[in-house]
């Protein structure tokens, strides 16, 4: 294992968290949509999740295994309180309160699912197969069961509506069922069939997320409504040129053209203030941590904790590309968050126990 290999995950997490309170500083500044508190409370909780990374690292992550079940049940269970107790708020229900503090619980399902499905998986050996041989045993312990277990999480947190989280859950099955060994052609084939389903989903959604997917494919059929947003994050990141307007001098974001910039769309004020030169750090940075992880998935001698690297890397890599790809107007608008920059508590937290199980797996060679 790389001997420096936590120092390089350490420094390309420190360095995205400064980037992202300096970009939030901007998004606040003098804002009278988006208070500077957002700033202060960002700048705490990173200084929290750093000290809960250095705890997760030093943990015995056979703990991770043994709770995988119990803790994918919690995140299950509150879930369902979501829809019968949790908070309303920019047209979806997607918090909880307790004692003050508002969490989302469809963070939380990110974390248990990869637990939940590297355990599963890691205590199986493929055996499915299209021959005739194939059992209705192997195809239900193979395919089925742990795809049932993904689409219940799925289906509430798509009933919130949270049509972004929803995905990623999805994607995070199919990155580890193919981790887990079965071949790739199988794995395709079942990709293949339950998106042959994907047109019945129209049906189901949302007015404001079919709308989203119709301006995905053009703008302007409603520019000052579910397309503004769109069209002004790709004017911030184009003015932005090569080098950038400089800190706190993006005119889209300091004149209030630019919603949610301080959420999903705070990669459009790292674009208009930095350029593509900043912006092309961010991203090295980032895949600077991805490069680490699938270090880390290739040489641990843990099958469980190779799937939960792979996991941990998949979820970072499908976020961060969605959401970058939602800015420049190459992915529909789904409402995701820009890993450790985006302001938002839960989602912040979560990546950083996901870093410190990267940290903690640097450091072993063992297997159990």
């Amino acid at each position: 294992m790389d001997r420096y290999l936590s120092h390089k995950i350490w420094l390309h997490t420190i360095f995205i968290m400064a980037f992202g309170l300096v970009a939030l500083y901007s998004a606040s500044f003098n804002n009278v949509r988006v208070s500077q508190q957002v700033f202060y409370d960002q700048m705490f909780f990173s200084v929290l999740a750093l000290v809960m990374m250095f705890f997760v690292s030093r943990t015995d992550y056979r703990k991770f295994y043994d709770g995988a079940y119990v803790f994918f049940g919690v995140t299950i269970f509150l879930l369902a309180a979501v829809h019968l107790t949790g908070r309303h708020a920019l047209g979806a229900r997607r918090w909880i309160e307790f004692g003050g503090v508002s969490f989302q619980p469809s963070e939380l399902v990110k974390l248990a699912l990869i637990l939940l499905l590297g355990r599963y998986f890691s205590n199986r050996r493929p055996s499915f197969t299209f021959e005739f041989r194939a059992s209705s045993r192997a195809i239900w312990l193979d395919l089925v069961f742990p795809f049932l277990l993904t689409a219940i999480p799925m289906l509430l947190i798509f009933k919130q509506p949270d049509l972004g989280t929803a995905i990623l859950l999805f994607g995070i099955f199919f990155t580890l069922l193919y981790a887990s060994g079965l071949e790739g052609k199988y794995v395709l084939i079942f990709l293949g069939v339950v998106l042959s389903f994907l047109p019945l989903l129209w049906n189901v959604m949302k007015p404001y997320q079919k709308d989203r997917l119709l301006v995905f494919l053009n703008p302007n059929i409603d520019p000052l409504g579910a397309g503004y947003t769109i069209i002004q994050s790709k004017i911030a990141v184009g003015s932005g040129g090569i080098f950038g307007k400089g800190w706190l001098s993006g005119s889209q974001n300091q004149l209030n053209f630019l919603p949610e910039r301080h959420t999903d769309f705070i990669f459009s004020v790292i674009g208009e203030e930095w350029g593509l030169l900043g912006a092309l750090v961010l991203i090295y940075c980032y895949f600077a941590l991805i490069r680490c992880g699938l270090t880390i998935a290739e040489q641990v001698n843990d099958k469980f904790g190779m799937l939960v690297c792979v996991g941990i890397v998949g979820i970072l890599t499908l976020q961060v590309f969605i959401n970058m790809g939602m800015v420049l107007g190459l992915c529909p608008v789904v409402g995701i968050t820009l890993p450790l920059i985006s302001y938002g508590r839960t989602s912040f937290f979560i990546f950083a126990i996901m870093i410190g199980f990267l940290l903690n797996l640097s450091k072993r060679r063992t297997v159990f």
